[in-house]
């Protein structure tokens, strides 16, 4: 039999790219690398001026290198992250040279414009206009003749070749009218258009630059919080500062009062208060002892401790927050694809309608200037940067103050889906409840000789190399009483029901009812008790041991856990918003009813004794019934349904498994923080149907507009620049949120 080999893993590689000016340069950078062989996806965002490709592992190094060629080669200024990290740490004021320049020279030719105003007619010679005009045309504007040229070539359009095309044309007709008048004869040029379009869409894209660094700035500001030296204790207790990215897995450390913790780890010596609202938005500080977790960017108390480094680099909590932002503000949300559809054709189209322009003008028996400055007009007002940028500013803002509220929006399409749901269903322990449960009473049963300490050892035995909220009870339970336990062997966890195994030569099962009624257990004679302890809420199980004769029962034990703060508040608050909402708990029918009786639930919301795989069926079934469901949970047992959901919400106290099953993690325990990820998104989406709104109304108004006449080009020059800031200013309003 021939062994196949599997499929290769995916490489995403990230690439900052210069020189994108609208959505037809996204168009145009994505197909030129997706030409690259290897390359199985390309998407380019022009807020974060980046582009994110998918290759295949196929041990290329040069990959790439040819990559960024083909950036080149299409036009575009491939960066490095140290020349992107530069520009976003710059001061506000960086690039603004050209743009002064401009203005001084454009400033004289506006005079006559100016005078009108107050009945004067100032009129500067044509040469002095021409020696004005010229420099701003073709020294300031050359970037504009570099990426049109580049666009030509490629037979494609963009910003650049209609703003080239235009203030050419509009230069070129003055000298025209200029170099053919009679000596002396007083002549209307049109100098002072084409030198003050150029000069408003370089101080507009100077603007949107500016803007832009503002959207970025809770990734800046997520790096700004690794602290560049820590203080590595020596065997001899000599401190020797290092810089973090020096530091190794083991390494003590010593944290001084007010610093912030240089890595993830484990406090060994000390107690502190640390703050972590970087972390999870909580404002207050969390107390720490000895064995506690540190995480990395968070901000030490009072107190001078020592701490155990278990995490560096691009493992710890700190990078992997960032890596989830900056994946979210680098994907293209699906609307997205349909501007990109339009921007493909949008350039070509306004071409055709700036030479329909022209001839119609002329048809109409107008001057060739008269019929040329309509056309640039035309050309001018039609860029479609604002459109470019409509939905990854939008995207970008949401994200950045999502992560500054403790909420990581993981996908674009996740974001854009969010505010849509109108079910949200949540598991219980450790989302809805603390998850953290007590073992409140462990009952020999009749028919045993063992005592209650006896079988307290024997259950700890069982369970101690578990991680589930229930076996971390019973060993709580053991440790308190000091019973000691023995090292069990061929131990079996049964999902959903519970585990088994041998400890001291016995084989011990401990799980559900359910699973000891599926396994042929009699457990009618405790059906009165059970039914007593369900009705305060508790979660039972059942030990009992295989023998010769069958399964015996042993004990009846009794698990109780506590809702959340606030939880209550926070499901009424969805509630009231329209949202229906469920929670789907493992657990049998009493318990589950009497925790969802304490949350405000109803009977009809909440659904009981359903194991892990039926969570992923009842997930389906409410989306095969039409709606939009957000699933929130915890567990390993929760991935499949999270993945499943329209929206997965993981809670990030939970475990790794779920959170990257999940579109969205709360990076608290804080239910709240559902309601707020879906406002989050509600109002991103509002911000992106608004920008998106204002762009085409920009474009679609203002050709016509330009077309008959009612605008200039120095009008449209400065209409088509205010439309790209004031997108992103939009964008930006997104930053007042405030949950």
């Amino acid at each position: 039999m021939n062994n196949v080999p599997a499929s290769p893993p995916d490489t995403t590689l990230d690439i900052v790219i210069g020189g994108m000016t609208c959505a037809s340069c996204v168009a145009r950078v994505e197909r030129a690398l997706k030409k690259v062989p290897g390359v199985r996806q390309a998407s380019v965002n022009l807020a974060t001026e980046s582009a994110r490709v998918t290759t295949e592992t196929n041990g290329d190094a040069e990959l790439e290198a040819r990559l960024r060629r083909a950036v080149r080669d299409a036009g575009y200024e491939p960066r490095t992250s140290e020349q992107a990290d530069a520009q976003s740490d710059a001061s506000p004021w960086t690039g603004f040279a050209p743009v002064a320049c401009g203005l001084l020279l454009a400033a004289p030719l506006m005079l006559p414009m100016l005078g009108e105003l107050f009945g004067r007619h100032w009129m500067l010679a044509p040469w002095l206009q021409a020696l004005l005009a010229t420099p701003v045309q073709f020294i300031l504007g050359a970037r504009f003749y570099k990426a049109g040229w580049h666009a030509l070539t490629a037979l494609t359009g963009n910003m650049d070749l209609l703003v080239a095309i235009g203030t050419t044309a509009g230069w070129g007709l003055s000298m025209w009218l200029w170099l053919r008048a009679e000596p002396g004869q007083m002549v209307h040029l049109y100098f002072e258009g084409s030198a003050v379009v150029v000069t408003l869409v370089l101080l507009g894209k100077w603007l949107e630059a500016r803007a832009k660094r503002q959207t970025t700035a809770a990734i800046r500001a997520l790096h700004a919080l690794q602290p560049e030296v820590a203080h590595v204790l020596q065997q001899d207790g000599s401190e020797t500062d290092v810089p973090v990215a020096e530091l190794l897995v083991g390494d003590r450390l010593a944290l001084r009062p007010g610093e912030r913790i240089a890595a993830d780890g484990k406090l060994l010596e000390g107690q502190t208060q640390v703050d972590e609202s970087m972390l999870t938005g909580e404002p207050l500080p969390v107390a720490k002892d000895a064995g506690d977790a540190l995480t990395g960017g968070s901000i030490n108390g009072d107190g001078r401790v020592v701490m155990h480094v278990t995490a560096t680099g691009a493992q710890s909590v700190l990078a992997h927050i960032i890596a989830l932002v900056e994946d979210a503000q680098a994907a293209k949300a699906p609307i997205q694809r349909l501007v990109d559809q339009v921007s493909a054709v949008f350039v070509p189209v306004v071409m055709v309608v700036a030479l329909l322009t022209l001839i119609g003008w002329l048809a109409y028996d107008q001057s060739v200037e008269l019929a040329m400055m309509r056309a640039v007009a035309v050309l001018i007002i039609a860029c479609p940067c604002a459109l470019g940028l409509a939905t990854p500013a939008a995207i970008m803002a949401g994200t950045g103050i999502a992560a500054r509220h403790g909420i990581l929006i993981k996908d674009a399409q996740a974001l854009e889906l969010a505010h849509r749901v109108n079910v949200v269903a949540f598991d219980k322990t450790g989302t809805l409840t603390l998850g953290q449960p007590r073992l409140l009473s462990l009952t020999p049963c009749d028919d045993t000789s063992s005592s209650e300490t006896q079988l307290l050892a024997t259950v700890a035995s069982l369970q101690s190399g578990s991680e589930h909220p229930l076996a971390q009870a019973v060993m709580q339970a053991a440790q308190a009483r000091g019973i000691s336990w023995h090292a069990p062997s061929n131990v079996r966890a049964v999902p959903g029901r519970g585990s088994e195994g041998e400890v001291a030569g016995r084989y011990w099962l401990l799980g559900s009812l359910r699973w000891m009624t599926e396994l042929g257990v009699d457990t009618g004679l405790l059906n009165a008790r059970v039914a007593q302890l369900q009705a305060q809420g508790a979660t039972v199980s059942l030990l009992a041991e295989r023998s010769g004769d069958g399964l015996v029962q042993h004990a009846l034990l009794a698990f109780g856990d506590e809702p959340k703060p606030g939880a209550r508040d926070a499901l009424a608050v969805l509630r009231a918003q329209g949202r229906r909402i469920l929670m789907i708990s493992g657990d049998n029918r009493g318990a589950a009813v009497a925790m969802g009786l304490r949350l405000g639930m109803t009977q009809d919301e909440i659904l009981a004794e359903v194991l892990p795989a039926d969570k992923l069926i009842r997930i389906k079934e409410l989306r095969n019934s039409g709606n939009v469901v957000a699933m929130v949970g915890d567990g390993v047992n929760d991935a499949p349904a999270l993945a499943s959901a329209d929206v997965g919400i993981a809670m990030g106290s939970g475990t790794d498994v779920a959170m990257h099953a999940a579109g969205i993690t709360l990076m608290r325990g804080d239910v709240a923080l559902v309601a707020a990820a879906l406002d989050i998104s509600r109002r991103t989406v509002a911000k992106i149907r608004q920008n998106l709104f204002w762009a085409f109304f920009y474009n679609a108004a203002g050709i016509p507009l330009a077309a008959l006449g009612y605008l200039n080009p120095v009008v449209a020059g400065a209409a088509m620049a205010m439309s790209s800031v004031s997108v992103i200013t939009n964008a930006l309003l997104l930053r007042r949120w405030k949950g």
